[in-house]
């Protein structure tokens, strides 16, 4: 789903819905911001991004926590909005597992200061 395609649900479903919707773009957003800023080496970006993810997070749970206990069942209206949120979070865990993959030696050149370990030129 794009990020347009919000609009075109918001006429279909719960104003709630369409909100927790919108949450789960802008973590995609940021979590995508995060990969390119880790592709970049910025880790001082990717750190920054992090926070705004765990703010994000944050209100999704609150929002999600607010939803009328009706409006968490089997509604068939509702299905698209699911599905997109399930390739949302999809493409968000696929930007996570590439950015530890990207951290990894940074972590280690990391550890390996903090612990006084010093890279040898051979």
């Amino acid at each position: 789903m794009k990020a347009g395609d919000t609009k075109r649900l918001a006429n279909r479903e719960p104003k709630m819905d369409v909100q927790l919707l919108n949450y789960y773009e802008a973590i995609e957003r940021a979590s995508a911001d995060m990969l390119t800023a880790a592709r970049a080496g910025n880790w001082d970006e990717v750190v920054k991004l992090e926070g705004a993810c765990v703010l994000l997070i944050s209100q999704l749970k609150n929002a999600a926590q607010e939803l009328p206990r009706e409006a968490c069942g089997a509604d068939p209206q509702l299905f698209d909005a699911a599905r997109a949120k399930s390739r949302i979070m999809q493409r968000i865990l696929v930007n996570d597992a590439e950015i530890r993959h990207l951290a990894e030696p940074w972590l280690q050149d990391l550890e390996d200061t903090l612990t006084g370990r010093r890279k040898t030129l051979h």
